[in-house]
């Protein structure tokens, strides 16, 4: 399929309409059949659940190029299986598994021609989502939903490279500790704009949440977890019931454990400690790592010895050999990668 004539290499990361989106609906107890369609509006009751408690919930993945010219997405089955988490947490009927991944195939390969080039550094995200679409205003769980996924070609998250982040201790707490902080609701990502405004108001790039309990241990940011590697190259991550199962994150021990031959903890991170780490970063689907250089604690600053110019020696090639795999650069772990064409 010829691709569209889009200029690959100067796309941000944004939002841009594509030919095709897949809707499937519940009602009556049941999901419909689903399909595709053009139609990217949602219309809906002005007392439908989503509207007044927020009942929703989203995952986000991404579509590939390899370097052989096949479209990839990369372990569609484990943002099936978190949907499928969030979705009872929030009282919602669960998407059956095995159709969110024929859903992603569906509307990847309807939407060929918007997946950028390979070595264009673009890529194409994908967006499932799910809400309560029925009037609701008792305080209950909807009895109607909608399940959509769009997709949408991004840039590069860093535009003109990666450079290293500065964070701020935030006085806020992202999700309590019996809360929905482990989930990919909403709601979540509501409550932190207001933290993430005034951090960028104050010169930061994002904020470090700590433990609501406690306020002693790291947490996340506000889209990401942390990963830290210590002075004798060991990879350690925050452990909390309250932390978002990041896919990236447990890719990235993979890869640490199985092809760089470190050794990895997942245990719970003193804030107290951070200072003693060689590196830290920052992982997710958009940007896979983000290197962090620098940490401030109401006006005291804690630097990294990787620094604020680049990636960190072992930071960087865990970038190198994830985004490997992601790219078909690397032999990938068995069921990784789902070729979509």
């Amino acid at each position: 399929m010829e691709k569209k004539n889009i200029d690959w290499a100067n796309l941000g990361f944004g939002y841009q309409k594509t030919d095709m989106r897949y809707v499937s609906n519940y009602k009556n107890g049941v999901w419909d059949g689903g399909g595709l369609t053009e139609d990217d509006k949602v219309v809906i009751n002005e007392c439908a659940g989503v509207l007044q408690y927020a009942q929703t919930c989203f995952e986000g993945l991404k579509a590939y190029t390899t370097e052989d010219g096949h479209i990839v997405t990369f372990r569609p089955d484990l943002n099936a299986k978190r949907m499928a988490d969030s979705a009872k947490r929030l009282q919602m009927p669960v998407f059956p598994e095995e159709r969110f991944i024929e859903a992603v195939e569906r509307v990847v390969a309807a939407n060929e021609a918007y997946v950028p080039p390979y070595g264009s550094g673009a890529t194409m995200y994908i967006r499932p989502y799910m809400f309560g679409t029925n009037p609701v205003i008792g305080v209950k769980p909807a009895d109607e939903y909608q399940f959509r996924i769009f997709t949408t070609p991004v840039g590069p998250y860093f535009k003109g490279g990666v450079k290293p982040l500065t964070l701020r201790v935030c006085d806020y707490d992202r999700a309590a500790p019996k809360g929905t902080g482990h989930i990919k609701a909403g709601l979540n990502y509501a409550m932190s704009l207001y933290a993430i405004v005034t951090a960028h108001e104050e010169g930061f790039d994002e904020n470090m949440y700590l433990d609501a309990a406690t306020r002693t241990k790291v947490e996340e940011t506000g889209g990401a977890n942390f990963i830290f590697i210590t002075k004798d190259n060991k990879l350690v991550t925050p452990k909390s019931s309250s932390i978002l199962p990041s896919i990236t994150r447990r890719s990235l021990m993979t890869v640490a454990k199985d092809y760089l031959g470190m050794e990895c903890e997942e245990r719970e991170v003193y804030f107290d400690e951070i200072k003693d780490f060689a590196e830290c970063g920052l992982c997710g689907t958009a940007a896979v790592i983000s290197p962090v250089g620098k940490i401030v604690d109401h006006g005291k600053e804690i630097c990294f010895p990787s620094g604020m110019t680049k990636m960190g020696p072992v930071t960087k090639k865990l970038y190198d050999t994830l985004t490997g795999i992601q790219m078909g650069r690397i032999e990938a772990p068995e069921g990784w990668i789902k070729v979509i064409k």
